[in-house]
């Protein structure tokens, strides 16, 4: 491979470091340019609103590769470095400071931003006690005011919003999580997790309302929030106020340059964008699954991963085409949810172990055949599905419920490549 040619990748999260260091692997021979808006070593994000707001690890432990790593690898690091535009036709992408910075090949790593509240009361911007959680300065701001006694109003129960729910009871805050629609995970999962997760932060103490919107913010002669209005006319005073209500994708630089976007820049299964010399991969992407005949967008870590090792296979004409299943985690308290497929449409969920003593699996069926399943404290179990999901394994409701037949014997039996 020509070692005079350069790849830069845009984006220093997951997607980002793993395409520089997975073509590097793989046999790109030239030059790699990694940039990055955040001054941070880039990090894991995960751990934001679990341990690392929690206290139990630090900052230096978030580090997705130390320093040396990169100057091992050859890769250039460049922080706090804002790409303003890319220009295709020079083959270039141009940096706040007016300069520009040639490429080969170029990689749009971008991720997404929170969705911001829009309602009375964050004119001229938020108050500095409330924040979304999307960084490693946003978990060191609310870490800074989430401790006992605290009064934490989170709005959105989304992933986030139940992590950092979860987070603050154990420091001891008094916590009260608004979500406008029916039930809690609405968007990722079925009713009968939602209920589960419902039960679970009641009876950890939060205060858990669904169906409820948020109408203003309260703010003092300061500048900072006192209360958080509500549409039923409840005023629920904050220390601190978190939102979590969904994240949009980072697209601007890709739209300006021309590329196709739909809701997420669209690539292919080789996380190829519209233009052949320009990959992407993460949360900022949109791409057609085989496995579920349909455009998805994927917020996940392990896709981010899948997307940035295709585009790396791609470019060192090594192609490793992604088909992979997409799968999700969340901690909050003692609990480990493994998700894996996409649970919509189905017509059937079949609960597999015991919701009282929480640990279980509720596989989702749509015609007989298991299109995702959510596995709580069940990570054996969790492996066995994720392969039932892929094979497009059929199963009996009945006996996917009886648990004196063994998993693996089942699902084997309904697709024999799972044996």
């Amino acid at each position: 491979m020509d070692n005079t040619e350069t790849l830069v990748v845009i984006g220093t999260g997951h997607a980002g470091v793993e395409l520089a260091f997975a073509a590097r692997q793989q046999g790109w021979a030239g030059a790699i340019v990694l940039l990055g808006e955040e001054s941070h070593l880039p990090y894991h994000r995960p751990p934001l609103s679990k341990a690392f707001l929690c206290g139990t690890v630090d900052a230096a432990s978030l580090a997705l590769r130390q320093d040396t790593a990169f100057e091992k690898s050859d890769i250039a690091l460049r922080l706090g470095c804002r790409v303003r535009a890319i220009d295709r036709a020079a083959h270039e992408v141009v940096l706040d400071d007016g300069t520009a910075l040639a490429y080969t090949k170029l990689a749009l790593c971008t991720g997404g931003r929170a969705r911001a509240l829009d309602v009375p009361g964050m004119e001229g911007g938020p108050p500095s006690n409330l924040h979304s959680l999307r960084t490693q300065t946003d978990a060191l701001a609310i870490a800074g005011l989430v401790r006992e006694g605290a009064r934490v109003v989170i709005v959105g129960a989304g992933y986030v919003g139940l992590e950092v729910a979860a987070s603050a009871r154990k420091l001891g805050a008094t916590v009260t999580v608004l979500e406008s629609q029916a039930r809690v995970l609405a968007r990722v999962t079925g009713a009968t997790l939602s209920a589960f997760y419902e039960s679970v932060h009641r009876e950890a103490g939060v205060d858990l309302r669904t169906n409820a919107s948020v109408q203003a913010i309260e703010r003092d002669a300061s500048g900072a929030a006192t209360a958080v209005l509500c549409g039923d006319g409840t005023r629920l005073p904050a220390d601190v106020v978190i939102v979590g209500i969904g994240m949009l994708a980072n697209t601007a630089l890709a739209e300006a340059a021309g590329l196709r976007v739909e809701g997420g820049i669209v690539v292919d299964e080789h996380a190829v964008t519209s233009d052949p010399d320009i990959f992407s991969a993460g949360d900022c992407t949109v791409h057609d699954s085989a496995l579920y005949g349909r455009r998805v967008r994927l917020e996940s870590v392990p896709n981010a991963l899948e997307q940035a090792r295709a585009a790396a296979g791609w470019l060192c004409d090594k192609p490793r085409p992604n088909h992979a299943v997409p799968w999700f985690w969340s901690d909050q308290y003692d609990l480990k949810l493994q998700m894996t497929g996409l649970a919509d449409g189905h017509d059937a969920c079949v609960v597999r172990g015991s919701l009282v003593e929480r640990s279980f699996c509720a596989f989702y069926l749509r015609a007989g055949r298991v299109i995702a399943v959510d596995a709580v404290n069940r990570p054996a179990d969790f492996m066995l599905a994720k392969k039932a999901v892929a094979a497009g394994a059929c199963a009996d409701p009945q006996a996917l419920a009886d648990t004196s037949i063994a998993l693996k014997d089942l699902l084997a039996l309904a697709s024999p490549s799972l044996g």
